[in-house]
Parts: C-alpha cells; structure tokens; sequence
C-alpha cells in the first residue's frame, strides 16, 4: 500500500517531517549549535513552546543526527532500509498510538511515552517519516548535497531527475565553478 495522492494530509505530514529531520540534521551538524538555534528549527516546523532544550539534549541529538544522516546518505532504497532498520532496531521502542492524553488526534510513535528525551524523540519521528518515504517512492527519502562546499542534507520530493543538490544556491555555485575550470584550462596563461 502506498500513499495516494488524495491522502493530502498524510503526505503533508510525511513531508513535513521529513524537512524538519533534514533541517535538523543540518542545525545539529554544526560544532556547538545552540539550543535556542535548534528551538528555531522545531519552531519553524510546528512544534510549540515551550520547548526545553539543553546543551546535555543538543549532545544527545547531535549522536541522532548523525545516525540519521546514514539514510541521507544511502544511494539506494535497499542501503536506505538498511540503515533505518538498524536505528528502529537499536533505538526506538514499539509502534503505538498516542493522542497525548488527548490533546492531539490520535497519530503513531516509535518512541518509549510522549515524555521520551529529545534524541529519542528525534529518532523515533524521524524513522517513522524517513521509512514512510522509502516504502512510498522505493528509493532513498534524500541526499547529502553533492557540492563540496556544502554537507547539507536534503529531502528529494517528485518525479524527475533526481536532485544533486540542497538548493539552487548550491547549484548555480557548482556550475560557476565547472565554468570557471574549464575556461581556464582551455586558455594557457590566464588565471581563473
């Protein structure tokens, strides 16, 4: 069973979580982020305040990211499934159902209770989000960009060519900088 297309809602969650996981990843990347940058994020993805983050939590979701960033980097549905796997095996609890004792509609978890820490909470959300893209579209949910420059990760999305890249920023710089090569070396003398 896939997920059609009148499923709106289901899909927008989906991806929407999906996006949260990669922005995060991307916060959680940095050396030292700070907890108000990561409050950012969740907040920009819908979580509400308050929201309790501390430097022991960042060290906690850092060691998720980086677990996560392994199905980023997956070339292949198989490689991807593998890589969920292991974290849904290693580090999430049960599927089960919560509503939040009734403040939400009733909606799956993977964590151990609606009080779990932050890394176990990124895990679980992720996993949940991440495995249902692979089921839906059999292949990887995403990418690390192929810019050197940049170790963004990103949600691929729709039909077409696959994405290379986490923006067009990125894009645009890597086919300047392949122009760039190439004028230079096919003109002796001239520094690029």
């Amino acid at each position: 069973m896939s997920l059609n297309s009148d499923d709106w809602s289901t899909r927008h969650s989906v991806l929407t979580t999906a996006r949260r996981t990669a922005a995060l990843v991307n916060a959680l990347a940095d050396d030292r982020p700070a907890p108000a940058d990561v409050a950012d994020v969740l907040r920009a993805y819908g979580e509400t305040d308050p929201i309790g983050i501390t430097t022991h939590d960042i060290a906690g979701m850092r060691a998720a990211a980086a677990l996560l960033r392994q199905v980023f980097a997956a070339e292949h549905a198989d490689d991807a499934a593998a890589a969920l796997n292991r974290i849904l095996k290693d580090h999430t609890g049960p599927l089960r159902l919560t509503s939040h004792g009734g403040s939400t509609p009733w909606h799956p978890h993977l964590d151990h209770d609606d009080d779990s820490p932050w890394d176990e909470w990124l895990l679980a959300s992720s996993c949940m989000a991440l495995a249902v893209l692979v089921w839906d579209r059999q292949r990887p949910p995403g990418r690390i960009c192929a810019s050197p420059s940049c170790r963004n990760v990103f949600i691929t999305q729709g039909s077409g060519p696959e994405r290379r890249y986490c923006s067009r920023r990125c894009a645009t710089r890597e086919r300047v900088a392949a122009h760039r090569r190439s004028r230079s070396a096919g003109q002796p003398g001239e520094t690029g």
